[in-house]
């Protein structure tokens, strides 16, 4: 049951003083001048992209405390067959780098077209871990 007179008494503490709000002001819609888009530039040249992936699945633990560097020879491109050396697109390509389906920061590991360099760290890449590497390069024809 609820008490009419205190009920009254709270209703008047929290009143509004209305003379103390502040009023918005109108808006007023306008018309906003539009602005050509830029033109759209066709190259006359088509861009190729190429891939090639590397494939290593760790056949032992690598502790990588002191880092550890890893031969072309251990890895398998696309077709199955083992390669002897990586391609790198430079200065029109880049290479990512993939532990156990991840992407991996650029600052922890370096490529050459002979090896692969883990930087050290406090860390272990376990039996059984995918490595891949994918090499994407661009050219024009």
């Amino acid at each position: 049951m609820v008490n009419h007179k205190n009920h009254r008494k709270i209703e008047r503490q929290f009143a509004c003083a209305c003379e103390d709000r502040f009023i918005w002001p109108r808006i007023k819609v306008s018309t906003i001048p539009t602005v050509d888009p830029p033109p759209v530039i066709v190259p006359n040249d088509n861009i190729i992209p190429t891939v090639n992936r590397y494939f290593y699945v760790v056949p032992s633990n690598i502790d990588l405390t002191n880092g550890a560097t890893l031969p072309a020879n251990l890895f398998f491109h696309d077709n199955g067959n083992t390669v002897t050396e990586f391609t790198i697109f430079n200065p029109n390509g880049y290479v990512n780098l993939y532990i156990n389906g991840v992407m991996q920061e650029g600052g922890i590991y370096s490529l050459t077209t002979t090896s692969l360099t883990l930087n050290p760290y406090n860390s272990t890449i376990y039996r059984g871990t995918p490595i891949i590497i994918e090499s994407l390069g661009f050219s024009t024809k």
